[in-house]
């Protein structure tokens, strides 16, 4: 069965970062997220009698034999629900914009090949399987299975540890202005990065306090309270990052005009726009804003050097198949 399905990358408002279990990518704190709606990874997968291993085009190109290992081993968990357990696949995935540079491209990839091989395999899998399924593959892929707003339970174990939405997409009229000041894939990628955390002295702090701000941000998205949702979406992504720079070896991933636009965000804040920033493992800020200010922080955005580009986004809804 030729199967295809769309997934989008979603952004962490309390964020995930380093593993109980890295096998199984079994969190160490729970973490909160929105889908983006205007980014897209649309994935294709057929499983074939005639083909001797796995074959992955992405963006029209044949994928690294690293990348092409990764979603083998991500297609064997499953092969090993198939019937036919020997037969390889096929997989074509397009994106509308950039991967590997702090926008989650694994997470919208891992979500849409779940949910696209599951289906091609004959899987019936429901939405909480298909979190755990997504999860296997990459983490915050869990979150970009239900819709809207998003939490990740961490867990103890593959049973208890998925993705479920706590808001639909129209609950809040939030967006996320990504400012791309690098489209250069990152040195480390994410999975490398997450072993790393232990290292640093800040994590365990980081973690033990994460229920506090998981509560704080939880109740501001349910609220629709942007005063106090900013302050904490702040808080989480310095503390993160915290933890890279302090990790061994250190992990840092701003640039200038990274420091640059959260500097400008804290003083359009102060000065009355609704704003804040919030970055994911890589040097690209997103800025988040309701509605009705959006406009204001994009022209704010462009009159600002060393910005390549400007994605926009709305409330997205979860993996879908085509």
């Amino acid at each position: 069965m030729h199967t295809t399905a769309i997934a989008h990358p979603n952004i962490a408002f309390i964020k995930y970062w380093g593993n109980q279990d890295d096998a199984l990518r079994i969190p160490m704190n729970g973490s909160l997220s929105m889908n983006l709606q205007a980014l897209t990874t649309t994935t294709s997968v057929e499983f074939c009698e005639d083909l001797k291993q796995d074959d992955l085009v992405i963006d029209g190109q044949s994928a690294s034999p690293e990348v092409l290992q990764r979603v083998s081993t991500f297609l064997d968990i499953i092969r090993a629900q198939m019937p036919d357990q020997h037969l390889k696949a096929i997989v074509i995935s397009n994106n509308n914009f950039p991967m590997s540079t702090g926008i989650a491209s694994s997470a919208a990839a891992f979500a849409a090949l779940a949910a696209a091989a599951s289906q091609a395999a004959g899987l019936d899998l429901d939405e909480t399987t298909l979190s755990r399924l997504a999860r296997r593959g990459s983490g915050s892929a869990c979150r970009s299975i239900p819709s809207g707003f998003v939490e990740w339970q961490a867990g103890t174990c593959d049973e208890d540890s998925y993705a479920h939405s706590i808001a639909a997409p129209d609950h809040w009229a939030l967006v996320d202005l990504i400012a791309v000041v690098s489209s250069t894939p990152k040195q480390v990628g994410s999975s490398a990065g997450h072993a790393l955390a232990a290292s640093s002295p800040i994590q365990k702090a980081r973690v033990a306090d994460c229920p506090r701000r998981l509560q704080i941000c939880r109740t501001a998205i349910l609220q629709r309270d942007f005063v106090t949702f900013a302050e904490i979406v702040e808080q989480d992504s310095n503390l993160m990052h915290a933890v890279m720079m302090s990790s061994t070896p250190s992990l840092l991933y701003w640039e200038p005009a990274t420091i640059a636009i959260m500097q400008q965000v804290l003083k359009w804040r102060s000065e009355g726009l609704q704003v804040c920033y919030t970055i994911d493992a890589g040097s690209n800020v997103h800025l988040l804003c309701p509605q009705q200010d959006a406009d204001d922080v994009e022209a704010q955005l462009q009159s600002m050097e060393s910005i390549q580009s400007i994605y926009r986004s709305s409330v997205g809804d979860g993996v879908r198949l085509v």
